[in-house]
């Protein structure tokens, strides 16, 4: 069926129209607008140097109201994310991307954030860290187990990275050692697992504490796979994730998803329910 228009969402990537919309550590070489832009036709406008940065949280706001957003789930690493949610507490929910690299430092932030009640997670992008840091990297583990300690989710950036950077970092085949060494850890994958989109399904039967989402990918290109996993065996292991401004308008988006033939079950679950059970959020 269509898109259904009366289930809240739970868009578990979004974030604030900036000046210059993200670097990556590791790449060489520059870009204009994205690190990946040879991938997206339709970039989001950036802000004008004059804009007031401060101004993009009400528009997102705006544009989560439009879709029937509910709750953002926004990055620690913009320095606008805790005036949005100090402004907004019931709209956005924050998490923390983490550089390995860093050892220690790096845990004790994650503590620091969570202490102070600011984060719900943590985020991981492998091939983007400068150097890159492979998902089993022995550097990566104490982050892992700070997370089993505090109950938080990861959301790991898995399979071919759009910049143009190492892709083995991210092979999703890694994932299978982690889930062994810390099967109360919550993983939730971004950014597509291609090419070895069957390997990530039979990782997401194995483990039981091991999500993925559709973030950065218009739905007409989400792979079909996973529409046909959501709809058998994996209702509840789907979450939806946008890219909004990074790289996808939510107009594109929700008109894409009106297409995506999941069954009338699914839909509550992708839009809503599985990511307020791995962040904690309250239910519909």
């Amino acid at each position: 069926m269509p898109l259904p228009r009366d289930i809240p969402v739970i868009d578990t990537l979004i974030g604030f129209r900036d000046t210059h919309q993200m670097g990556v550590a590791s790449t060489k070489g520059d870009w204009k607008r994205h690190p990946a832009e040879y991938m997206f036709k339709d970039i989001p406008e950036e802000l004008g140097e004059g804009d007031d940065r401060l101004d993009s949280i009400a528009e997102t706001v705006r544009e989560m109201d439009a879709y029937n957003i509910r709750v953002g789930i926004i990055h620690m690493s913009d320095d606008r994310a805790e005036e949005a949610l100090a402004r907004h507490p019931d709209r956005f929910v924050a998490i923390r991307p983490v550089d390995p690299n860093r050892g220690m430092d790096a845990v004790r932030l994650i503590q620091r954030e969570y202490d102070e009640g600011k984060i719900r997670g943590v985020s991981f992008f492998p091939s983007g860290q400068q150097p890159p840091v492979a998902i089993d990297n022995r550097l990566a583990y104490p982050i892992y187990a700070k997370c089993v300690e505090l109950d938080l989710p990861i959301f790991i950036n898995v399979g071919f990275p759009g910049p143009r950077i190492p892709m083995m970092p991210q092979w999703v085949g890694h994932l299978d050692q982690v889930a062994y060494d810390f099967q109360e850890l919550k993983v939730v994958m971004r950014h597509g697992a291609e090419p070895d989109v069957d390997l990530a399904i039979k990782l997401l039967l194995k483990w039981s504490n091991l999500y993925y989402s559709t973030s950065a990918f218009a739905p007409k290109y989400w792979p079909q796979e996973i529409i046909k996993f959501a709809n058998s065996r994996g209702a509840d292991k789907i979450i939806y994730g946008g890219y909004f401004p990074m790289g996808l308008e939510l107009s594109r988006i929700f008109r894409e998803m009106d297409a995506v033939p999941f069954k009338d079950s699914v839909w509550p679950k992708f839009l809503y329910d599985n990511a307020a059970k791995v962040l904690k959020i309250d239910a519909r």
